[in-house]
């Protein structure tokens, strides 16, 4: 299979022949793997029961996937990724807030990917033949992921939706075969060793789940869905089929892995840490899927991580090649897993992340989307290149290439995100507002949405079509 050579650029029509079929592939394929797996031990973790648990993932996937599935539809009209798409909003310039937010969502989920698989990898060598766990087995192993998955990410498209369809079959029977696994231990107890709610109550430890667990699986897309969509032809599949499409494979692709990594927190009485219980307390005929899982799953989720990391970089730095582009952020990325293993836990790394990331990242998302439905659709795909030739004009250049109203309403809706957050070593200053509940991605998306709405109400109606 040759390997892609297509960067942000708009996509023919004659190379857009993937279907919604192949988006729930991908959806799922890539998402069956301990890296999204590892999301459902938090509300254990946290001092959640069962019920508990379950409820917080169920509730924040489908809000989450209700906010982010539309964005799918937006590439599927522009032919380009979503960080590019939004310079229809942000300006062919002031799009590069898309770019880095979706740079550092990509680059923090694919650390944490190869991070925990390298750690369940490490474990079940170690059961298996003995393999040691020290430094030099962790480095060796972490090495060995971060290479295979370039090889993926550089090769492209293609190839990934290859991998995706074998890993929704494949994945699919290694956690059939974990549940009959860890079934004998599973107990729908909160489990003591948490030390009780995280937050002292049930609710605001809930909601935290709910955001830190649920939510934050949707999220990670809000930059990822147009790389996928753009390869389908709006010729060929409605809208309203792609829609669909998104929605089953998000839920899908989210709620299976997750809940099984919540089933075997419980299994495993994973309440400190996953990846070593995990380990523990597998049966020894279950080593060996769990080693494929942890392998196999890894690359093919990083991978698609690491291809998204690649098409970012591409648009921040328009003269690299994507697949250069996509071997330095293969080097940041795999920096950052050595970072992590030594010097976080998981639990507060992850946490930490993922509520940072969505309270930026959300306000972005929502000002994209009501662009959108402002647009109704319709975008001058060719003016969404300027950038990218390194030219100027076009009727997205705005201000020198930035939509202030825009820029600003982001900016204010990340600020007020960041001041609402609740961190394992931050509190933000707005949380006595909200009674000591972490609502920062509620906030920075109604702050940042209404402020879009506000600003662009006052500018006048040719301001986009001035290129100064």
């Amino acid at each position: 299979m040759p390997m892609e050579q297509r960067g942000v650029d708009t996509i023919p029509e004659e190379e857009r022949t993937s279907g919604p079929r192949d988006l729930v592939s991908i959806l799922l394929g890539s998402n069956l793997c301990l890296g999204v797996i590892v999301f459902g031990w938090l509300p254990p973790s946290f001092g959640l029961g069962w019920w508990a648990s379950v409820s917080s993932i169920v509730v924040g996937t489908l809000v989450g996937t209700a906010l982010t599935a539309p964005l799918a539809l937006i590439s599927l009209r522009t032919a380009t990724n979503l960080s590019t798409s939004s310079g229809a909003q942000f300006g062919v310039r002031g799009r590069l807030v898309g770019s880095v937010v979706g740079l550092l969502l990509a680059l923090g989920y694919t650390a944490l990917t190869v991070w925990i698989g390298g750690d369940v990898m490490v474990g079940a060598l170690g059961r298996l033949v003995g393999l040691p766990a020290n430094e030099v087995s962790y480095g060796v192993v972490y090495g060995l992921l971060a290479a295979a998955t370039v090889a993926g990410a550089v090769y492209g498209y293609r190839v990934l939706l290859a991998l995706s369809r074998v890993l929704a079959v494949g994945m699919t029977a290694l956690l059939v075969l974990g549940v009959i696994a860890y079934a004998p231990h599973f107990t729908t107890d909160a489990l003591p060793e948490a030390g009780g709610y995280l937050l002292g109550g049930f609710w605001p430890t809930w909601l935290l789940a709910t955001v830190a667990a649920g939510l934050s699986g949707p999220i990670a897309f809000i930059t990822l869905l147009g790389d996928y969509t753009r390869y389908i032809s709006p010729a060929r599949h409605t809208s309203r089929r792609v829609l669909h499409a998104t929605w089953l494979g998000l839920i899908l692709g989210l709620l299976v892995p997750q809940l099984f990594g919540t089933f075997t927190s419980y299994a495993a009485r994973a309440a400190l840490d996953y990846a070593g219980p995990l380990v523990d307390a597998s049966p020894a005929w279950y080593l060996v899927p769990l080693l494929l899982a942890a392998s196999a799953g890894s690359v093919g989720n990083a991978g698609l991580m690491l291809y998204s990391m690649g098409l970012d970089l591409d648009a921040i730095l328009p003269r690299a090649s994507r697949a250069r582009a996509t071997c330095t952020v293969a080097v940041v990325a795999t920096i950052c897993v050595f970072v992590g293993h030594y010097a976080s836990t998981a639990q507060d790394a992850m946490t930490s992340f993922v509520l940072l990331l969505t309270a930026v990242g959300t306000p972005w998302a929502v000002i994209t989307l009501i662009g959108f439905a402002r647009c109704r659709g319709v975008y001058d795909a060719d003016a969404l290149q300027v950038f990218n030739r390194r030219a100027r004009g076009g009727i997205y250049w705005y201000r020198s290439g930035w939509n202030i109203p825009a820029t600003v309403s982001w900016a204010l809706g990340a600020a007020v995100g960041l001041l609402a957050v609740s961190l394992p070593s931050y509190e933000g200053p707005l949380l006595s507002l909200t009674g000591g509940v972490d609502c920062s991605f509620l906030l920075s998306g109604l702050v940042g949405g209404v402020a879009y709405a506000v600003l662009e109400s006052r500018q006048s109606p040719d301001r986009a079509y001035a290129a100064r």
